[in-house]
């Protein structure tokens, strides 16, 4: 199966049709639709897997009743089905009793929508999505790299860039933090999944022995992931099925809704791994969730405050950060205050503008800390904080879309990660300056060499021979354009 060929063809078909307005609404689009298919495959799967078995999609919306026949319904009357579709799928009882899988179903159709005008079209598509086998284990592996790139599409989707956090990075963070299988994982403003599907692959590819089913289901219950938005929520839970876990841990809700002082032990986390939405504005409502000092409509500062407050002793986190909130005073300095005083904040990983582009170039920053065991009165969590600047490859300026970061980038960090000295890249700075700064965390590298300064009469040299070469260039143009008149 081609991925480019897959995807080109299904935007193709879809950009025909009058109701479908740009990227976000084209992924939203396939989304569902592949759902459905996914979830065929996996009612297939269960009826054979267990005694008993009550079907969760009605009979009739099951994929192979309607969709899986290239001549099967179409125009209007599929416009018509499908309609029905969305509207008795998100209307589906539930109570505290009902399978999960069902009250999965019933939310991933909450917020989705069916855009498409054309029905004609929409069987084109549908047509498309069935050449996928979801049974067969090279289609499904190959379709993972499908699904990679539609979520790299929404870099591009306007404001759903916001959901999706390059690979190269969610990998490297989850490569530090080491989550191991049983150890509950959490990503309170989740996106597309992307934190909790690296760090389900690091379990299984550092798995000693043979997974199991009943790792896999264990793997499937230590995952936890919020998301607000719909679209990401759709796409996290459609991702999560296709790597096999069936009923995935993630609420479509609001990340910040939760009071933080009540949290149950139950309800600490070992690994958190997140980049969460900076520069959102939120109520006064959610404010009151959290303690007095650290109340601010900044989501990043609030969700920073979840996160202390939801870490279990010895619990390590890795988060993204913009620079703002290394350099912010008030609510911020609160912030850094407890962050220095409760937990160890080891590292501080600067990135480079651009990682984020096209959606943001507000240059970011990695923060890793512990949750400190056994911490005595009076005693600080931090001693020190290690900077590491992670450099531009030769030759970029700043990263873009057609130059994103790479994985083995990352390899400069890794091999310095244990074996910490201070050089070009790495330096480290004393708890006792930070707090002399007023917990300031901007703290720039003073071991970069710095570009050598010219004399005044070089650069002046330099920009008449610039001017010079566009003088003549303009003449050139200038004089072809005549020519090209007279010979009119």
């Amino acid at each position: 199966m081609s991925i480019g060929n897959f995807i080109k063809s299904l935007q193709d078909i879809m950009r025909k049709d009058a109701g479908i307005n740009g990227d976000a609404q084209r992924i939203e689009q396939i989304v569902w639709l592949l759902f459905l298919k996914i979830f065929e495959t996996k009612e297939e799967e269960w009826e054979l897997e267990e005694e008993n078995y009550k079907e969760i999609i009605p009979n009739k919306y099951r994929w192979n009743n309607w969709a899986s026949d290239e001549e099967g319904i179409t125009g209007d009357e599929l416009l018509e089905f499908v309609e029905t579709l969305f509207k008795d799928l998100k209307n589906m009882e539930v109570d505290e009793y009902t399978d999960s899988r069902k009250v999965l179903v019933k939310e991933f159709f909450k917020d989705t929508h069916n855009y498409m005008k054309s029905g004609t079209l929409l069987r084109e598509v549908i047509n498309e999505v069935n050449k996928i086998e979801f049974d067969d284990y090279n289609d499904r592996h190959a379709f993972n790299d499908v699904y990679e790139t539609l979520l790299r599409d929404l870099q591009s989707a306007g404001n759903a860039g916001e959901f999706y956090t390059p690979r190269p990075v969610t990998d490297f963070i989850i490569d530090i933090l080491e989550p191991k299988l049983g150890e509950k994982i959490g990503d309170f403003a989740c996106g597309t999944g992307g934190f909790l599907i690296s760090a389900l692959e690091y379990i299984r590819k550092n798995q000693e022995k043979e997974f199991t089913t009943e790792d896999l289901k264990k793997l499937g219950d230590s995952i936890y992931g919020i998301e607000k938005k719909p679209l990401p929520y759709s796409l996290c839970i459609t991702n999560m099925m296709l790597h096999n876990i069936d009923t995935p841990n993630v609420r479509h809700d609001n990340g910040l809704i939760e009071k933080v002082r009540e949290f149950k032990k139950s309800q600490l986390v070992d690994v958190i791994a997140m980049n969460p939405p900076f520069g959102g504005s939120e109520e006064e409502g959610i404010k009151n969730n959290f303690p007095m000092e650290f109340r601010t409509s900044e989501t990043a500062d609030l969700f920073i405050v979840r996160m202390m407050y939801q870490l279990n002793e010895g619990g390590r986190c890795g988060v993204v950060l913009p620079d703002g909130f290394l350099f912010g005073e008030g609510v911020k300095t609160s912030i850094k205050k407890k962050l220095i005083e409760d937990f160890n904040l080891h590292t501080i990983v600067r990135l480079p503008n651009g990682v984020f582009a096209p959606y943001t170039g507000i240059t970011t920053n990695l923060l890793f800390f512990t949750k400190v065991q056994d911490k005595k009165e009076g005693e600080l969590g931090t001693k020190e904080v290690w900077y590491f600047e992670h450099p531009l490859p030769e030759g970029y300026k700043t990263y873009a879309k057609t130059k994103p970061i790479k994985h083995s980038e990352f390899e400069l960090e890794k091999s310095w990660w244990n074996n910490r000295v201070e050089n070009e890249n790495a330096w480290k700075v004393s708890v006792e300056e930070i707090i002399k700064s007023n917990y300031n965390l901007d703290i720039k590298n003073p071991n970069k060499k710095e570009d050598k300064l010219e004399s005044p009469e070089f650069y002046l040299n330099e920009y008449r021979k610039n001017y010079k070469e566009i003088e003549e260039i303009k003449n050139r143009l200038k004089e072809e354009l005549e020519s090209l008149l007279k010979g009119e």
